[in-house]
């Protein structure tokens, strides 16, 4: 039954997460780890915060981006380049299980809150460190963005057409698979391990490096000593006409996912088309195959392709458009979609993560900056004194 999987039972209740990241790879980890029922709280400086906040489209001030990973979170305005900053980080880390760490390596260290002097006062601490390159190695300090790590881990490589530059993804790869889920899995690990020794420790995730499995079929030539195929010309990457796209006759596109025989076969047959197993098979003959498909599916209507894949077993989808996803039969069965309070409290779509239970819990709107730092530091043990003398001090913010 539905209401037996993983994603109602929220069982990391009782599980907190200080999340000192901004962007995507870091919240998007936080987000999952609020799914699954952790308590997270996310730290941001006073200027200028979460960089996602400012970046349009944006709905009552605030970018929707962010607002759809930060939701279920509290907010906490600490500035931690300020002295009295550093110091209330160290004071409240005891009360953290995780903490989420963005910055690139050595940051944290001149702050006076690396990570070897938050672990000494919380041995049992566990630590998922997100860069782009790592923590050691001649780029550890490097910059960088989804497109770099893809394209210093070869995925960018084996991406788009033999001809031309490579395709840039629509996607941001690195930061999701190649970051947020590796600490995901880190951090899961490390908690498993923490139960049986009492002990946490630093997870060094590195986007670029998480990202390179992702190609890992493209790369397995290289693993045994042969010379790949170029960009386009191997069978998952555009190099057989049945694992491709295709333009339909009202403008619109399909993905035809046909690689084992009996999946081509069905479709061949179905249309008419040549069932020659050789179309499996990159080679000079695909051009020829490509190019008869493509008027195969200029044949046809989007929609007439959809009846005909629900007819025929073949691995034939629509290439749906953001504006249709939400309205899929697919998703709506699954309840991918749901609303939930956006910023000033009136509802905005939102998808749930495979973990998240989406419309069965109730959630919380993303909070304004500093909105809930007193409560934070009040459960910390810091009385309304201490903390009205820090905020004149401006080393925190209250929302």
């Amino acid at each position: 039954m539905p209401h037996e999987t993983l994603r109602f039972q929220r069982p990391l209740e009782g599980v907190r997460v200080l999340d000192l990241t901004r962007l995507i790879p870091g919240p998007f980890a936080s987000l999952v780890f609020a799914e699954l029922g952790c308590a997270v709280d996310k730290l941001e400086d006073p200027h200028p915060g979460d960089y996602l906040r400012a970046m349009p489209p944006s709905l009552a001030g605030q970018g929707i981006t962010w607002q759809v990973l930060n939701r279920d979170k509290r907010s906490l305005v600490l500035d931690l380049k300020h002295p009295a900053g550093a110091e209330t980080l160290r004071r409240i880390i005891p009360r953290y299980d995780v903490l989420l760490d963005g910055f690139r390596p050595g940051v944290l260290d001149r702050l006076g809150v690396g990570h070897d002097t938050l672990r000494a006062l919380h041995p049992g601490l566990v630590i998922a460190a997100i860069t782009g390159y790592g923590q050691d190695g001649p780029m550890a300090k490097r910059a960088g963005h989804d497109l770099n790590y893809l394209a210093r881990a070869g995925v960018l490589g084996v991406t788009g057409p033999a001809a031309g530059a490579p395709a840039v993804s629509g996607a941001q790869m690195a930061d999701v698979a190649g970051g947020a889920m590796w600490a995901v899995i880190a951090v899961l690990a490390a908690l498993h391990g923490r139960a049986r020794t009492g002990l946490g420790g630093v997870a060094d995730i590195a986007m670029c490096e998480g990202a390179m499995p992702l190609a890992a079929f493209a790369l397995a030539p290289m693993f045994a000593g042969v010379a790949p195929e170029p960009r386009g010309e191997n069978v998952l990457d555009g190099g057989i006409a049945a694992y491709a796209t295709y333009l339909t006759a009202d403008g619109r596109a399909v993905a035809l996912g046909a690689l084992e025989p009996k999946f081509w076969t069905a479709f061949a047959t179905a249309v008419g088309v040549d069932a020659d197993l050789m179309a499996l098979v990159p080679g000079d003959h695909q051009r020829a195959l490509r190019a008869r498909l493509a008027d195969v599916f200029a044949s046809r209507t989007r929609a007439e392709w959809e009846a005909f894949a629900a007819a025929n077993d073949c691995c034939l989808e629509p290439v749906l458009e953001p504006a249709e996803l939400s309205d899929d039969p697919q998703h709506r069965a699954r309840g991918v979609f749901f609303e939930t309070p956006g910023f000033d409290g009136s509802p905005i779509r939102a998808f749930r993560t495979p973990v998240g239970g989406g419309a069965a819990h109730a959630h919380t709107p993303p909070r304004a900056a500093g909105a809930d730092t007193r409560a934070v530091l009040s459960e910390a043990g810091l009385s309304d004194a201490e903390i009205d003398a820090l905020a004149a001090t401006g080393a925190v913010a209250l929302g």
